[in-house]
């Protein structure tokens, strides 16, 4: 059996990935494995592919257009200052947009700067790790809000 991590688009489509929050038209809402920046979520097409490039101008648009849906969901249940969003593909190499929210409690010298400056134990130590009893509230708030957003 593989590893849902080791599949996230393939697992999010089949039922497996526990971290889906919510399926919309265009994609996956997924919330992050790390939780530094708490609310931190993914957007993950309907199919694997390796860029925005590679899916039809009707997906592109549903899948940004998800990737925003998500942005707003993300802000209202965090009250952030703003929404960083990252589409990159350098590391992990399959579509998927990042939606971090910003805070006005970030150190103003990383406020300013990309998230990917944070340094490496931002992201992988233990206590950032997704905890289902720290972060439950939020991710459940954020599910609610995707879900009110595409009745």
């Amino acid at each position: 059996m593989v590893n849902w991590q080791d599949d996230r688009i393939g697992s999010a489509i089949n039922g497996t990935n526990p971290m889906v929050m919510s399926e919309l038209p265009g994609g996956f809402a997924v919330f992050g494995d790390t939780q530094f920046l708490p609310g931190y979520s993914v957007l993950m097409p309907k199919r694997e592919v390796a860029s925005l490039n590679d899916l039809t101008i009707p997906e592109r648009t549903l899948f940004l257009t998800d990737m925003s849906l998500l942005g707003d969901a993300v802000l209202q249940a965090t009250g952030a200052l703003r929404i960083n969003y990252d589409i990159l593909g350098n590391t992990d190499n399959f579509l998927h947009a990042h939606v971090f929210p910003r805070y006005q409690t970030e150190l103003p010298e990383r406020l300013k700067k990309p998230v990917w400056l944070y340094s490496p134990d931002h992201w992988f130590d233990e206590r950032y790790a997704y905890d289902p009893d720290r972060d439950g509230q939020l991710r459940r708030q954020i599910t609610e809000l995707l879900k009110s957003a595409i009745k």
